[in-house]
């Protein structure tokens, strides 16, 4: 709670009294997965503890400092020290594990989106907001564009690893309990970030892991 509220809500009171410019990371998980896409106006239904929270984050940095900006993605992944800090990089090891059975989720669809994107595109409005502090504020989404359910990704990584996924459960349905914490496809719009003329490009999933696997074979 105090991670992504208070935290969140002193550092915009101190930027704001100092004229410092504020970016604040959320997710997508403050929608509920029932009518993407998702465009910045579009009301907030968090499901779970995460995304309430990040929510509440972003309503308490907006009122403590107008001028700071939000910026909502969806699950991430790249280069890490370890593949346990990013929930898709930890799939190449599940994947490899072929000893573990393990279930799959195949019900919820995600967007998968390259942490060097996501910097360049923080890059670029931190550039435009140099330029033109009044016009770069507030919400803005940025997503990969590609859908997959994580039994998905697992095939692609299979695919490049040249390895069986036999160990890895198919699950297409999602218990009643399950559903209600995590939306099904909570997928993000770029308009915002088009229309401030800042690029969405998304380096392809597959032509990614391919290189961060195997190189240039």
């Amino acid at each position: 709670m105090q991670l992504n509220i208070s935290v969140p809500s002193y550092l915009a009171k101190l930027t704001h009294a100092r004229s410092i410019s504020l970016f604040y990371i959320s997710t997508d998980y403050v929608f509920d997965g029932t009518s993407p896409p998702y465009d910045i106006d579009d009301t907030p239904n968090p499901l779970n503890f995460y995304g309430k929270t990040k929510y509440e984050g972003e309503v308490v940095i907006r009122e403590a400092n107008p001028n700071a900006v939000v910026l909502r993605v969806p699950i991430l992944y790249g280069h890490t020290e370890y593949n346990a800090e990013s929930a898709v990089n930890i799939l190449v090891d599940v994947v490899m594990d072929s000893g573990k059975t393990v279930d799959m989720d195949h019900f919820a669809i995600r967007y998968p989106t390259n942490v060097e994107d996501v910097a360049r595109v923080l890059r670029s409005l931190s550039d435009k907001k140099l330029e033109q502090a009044d016009a770069i504020s507030g919400v803005f989404h940025f997503s990969g564009e590609e859908p997959f359910t994580k039994y998905e990704m697992c095939q692609v990584l299979a695919k490049i690893l040249h390895v069986r996924m036999d160990h890895l459960r198919l699950v297409d349905t999602v218990p009643v309990a399950a559903a209600a914490s995590r939306p099904r496809d909570a997928h993000l719009s770029n308009r915002a970030l088009r229309e401030a003329e800042i690029d969405t490009y998304a380096v392809p999933f597959e032509q990614w892991w391919k290189l961060k696997l195997i190189g240039n074979k």
